[in-house]
Order: structure tokens, then sequence, then C-alpha cells
């Protein structure tokens, strides 16, 4: 809950949230909360606007494929826009596709510091406006310090439960390895201005540290690239020679990859180090190489299946109005060297 001088402030802003939020700007309640927009319903052919940050990242070239291909089993018109990591374009695209009449807007936000303007956009021009994989609050920029009534409802994974998964499983492989807790360190690596990256972290230390106690941990800024985190993860090493075990877990699979190819490259031996990945599309090109690798197993997290929900959510709420839920979940993997093919995982 906000408070009744951060409620004034966000009315005066005129940050309220278009997703069908009752204000309490007379009453010191809080002004947003979650819900549904007062979208009037579609009768002819919907048009949707799907922007989507790292387009050409093989999970978000999987979700456009699998919103293209819900849009078409709907007769739905569907334009897939690739943001990158452009933020100022993620406010000049939804301008654009309110321009162009879409319907809906969903969207992959390169930076949540946009989420209030996108939203008051979107609630300006009486339009839908739904997030996947990214949250983005409507009173603020930071999503971790947003009331959850302020929340844009959200189409993707939960990073509770995917963070629980892989610190499971590193555990798994920690007692499998048989390794003294004093000479190993877990890196965790993430971007940490990501709401939903914080979220997946913390739940795989949690679950990590139940099973294993007396491991450190050592946290890691990277930008959610390979190198990125190849980069920071190597001075982290660096720093710590005398660590004879390493469990890897972050993000994505690009913090992990990044990781175990830093580790590699100092001499690591991959019989000493535990990558636990999230995502597989990065984790299967170690395996398909068929060599030994620090990559132990991978959350299979799969795109297309968060587009076409996001696509079909959309699509309810304005021909049926249907509320959006505050936040739904695909369903997940885990993989490894042995079954990821069986799994599905696509490997480009």
């Amino acid at each position: 809950m906000i408070t009744t001088r951060a409620t004034r402030a966000a009315c005066a802003a005129g940050l309220l949230l278009a997703l069908g939020l009752t204000t309490a700007c007379s009453t010191g309640q809080s002004a947003v909360s979650g819900g549904d927009a007062p979208v009037a319903p579609v009768d002819g052919r919907i048009s949707l606007t799907y922007l989507q940050k790292q387009g050409d990242q093989e999970y978000f070239v999987g979700e456009a494929a699998g919103a293209k291909a819900k849009a078409a089993e709907l007769g739905v018109d569907l334009k897939v826009v690739n943001l990158g990591s452009d933020a100022n374009k993620t406010v000049s695209e939804v301008q654009s596709a309110l321009a162009q009449k879409s319907n809906g807007v969903i969207v992959v936000v390169p930076d949540p510091a946009v989420g209030p303007q996108v939203v008051q956009l979107a609630k300006d021009a009486k339009v839908a406006l739904l997030t996947s994989d990214d949250q983005i609050c409507a009173t603020g920029p930071d999503p971790a310090a947003c009331p959850k009534e302020n929340l844009v409802p959200r189409i993707g994974f939960s990073g509770q439960q995917m963070g629980g998964e892989v610190g499971k499983r590193a555990a798994e492989e920690f007692a499998k390895a048989g390794w003294n807790p004093a000479e190993t360190r877990t890196v965790s690596a993430w971007k940490q201005d990501v709401t939903v990256c914080g979220d997946r972290v913390k739940a795989a230390k949690d679950a990590f540290a139940a099973a294993v106690p007396g491991v450190q941990n050592i946290d890691v800024a990277t930008d959610n690239t390979p190198t990125g985190a190849q980069d920071k993860i190597a001075a982290t090493v660096t720093a710590n020679r005398g660590v004879k075990h390493w469990v890897v877990w972050g993000c994505n699979d690009e913090n992990v990859q990044g990781g175990v190819t830093a580790l590699a490259n100092a001499g690591v031996k991959a019989e000493d180090v535990i990558g636990v990945g999230l995502g597989a599309y990065l984790a299967c090109k170690e395996w398909g190489g068929g060599k030994p690798s620090g990559m132990k197993a991978a959350l299979f997290i799969n795109g297309r299946d968060v587009g076409a929900l996001a696509v079909q959510t959309m699509v309810d709420k304005l021909k049926n109005g249907k509320a959006f839920p505050a936040e739904a979940f695909a369903p997940t993997t885990m993989v490894d060297a042995a079954n990821w093919k069986a799994a599905g995982v696509s490997c480009g």
C-alpha cells in the first residue's frame, strides 16, 4: 500500500493504471490497483502489437513465433516489434501502435523505468495493456518497490518457482559431486534492476541453502549477456583463486554460460563446475558438442508458450471481457545432456 503522500503524488502525475482501476485520491488509499481497463469489447477483427526487448535472442524468437501462431489460429492481426535494449524505442513504439489503432499492446520492456509512461499512454488511448516476462509498475520506475496492486498484469513464468527448481537441481548435483562446502562457492549472476531476475536468484539461493548449508555465495551484477557475465565472473574467479569448486546460476542461460566459460578459461575443470541454466537454449549448445561441460542442467522455459498465452489472454479480454489475471504462468521442465532433445528444446 502506498502512503497518502505518495498517492497524492501519483494522482498529480496522472499515473493511474488503465487496467481497471478505481482511484482513491480523495481517501488516501492506493490510487492504482491491478485489474482490467475500461476497454470496450472489439466486435470486428482484433489488431495487437507485441513489443519485445532483445527480439533476436533465442527465447524471444520462440516467444514471437508462439504469439504469431496463436494469432493466426484466432484470426487476429499481430505486429511484432524488436525493441532491442532501447528504452526510448519502447515509448515511441507504444505511441506508434496506438496511432495505428492497435486494440491491445503486449510489451516486454528493456527497462522497467518506462513503465509509468507506457501505462499512461495506454490509459489515455483506452487500449488494453499486458506485459510478458518482465514486470512494470504504473506508479514508479522500480517494480520491486511497487505495491502489488500497481503492477501491470503479466504473462510469463513464476520467478520463485523457476529459481527454486534451479537451486534444488544445483543442490542435487552438489550432493552427487560430494564436494566440501568450505572449498566451494556459489555464484549468483543477474542484472540487478530487473525484478523477475531478483526473484529467480533469491529463490535459487534459498533452495540451495536449505539443502546445502555452509556454502558461501557471491553475488555478481551483470548485464544479462554471456560476454557481460563472463567478464564479471572472470574477475570474481581471479579474486578467489583458492576456491576449488564452483556452482553457478543466474537470471538466464546467458549468465550461466558466461560463468561456465569464464571458469573454463581460468583453468577450472568441468568436473569442478556445476552450472544450472535457466532457459536451456544456450545450455543445449554446450551439450550438443559432446565435450565435458560445467553446464550440468538447465530449466527449460519455452518462449512459444508465453507468446501464445499472452495473445490468448489479450483476445479473451477484448472479445469476451474476461478479466486479466494478475499473473499467468507457462510450464517449465528441467533438462540435461541426456534428455534435452526429447524435451523439445530448440537449440539454434
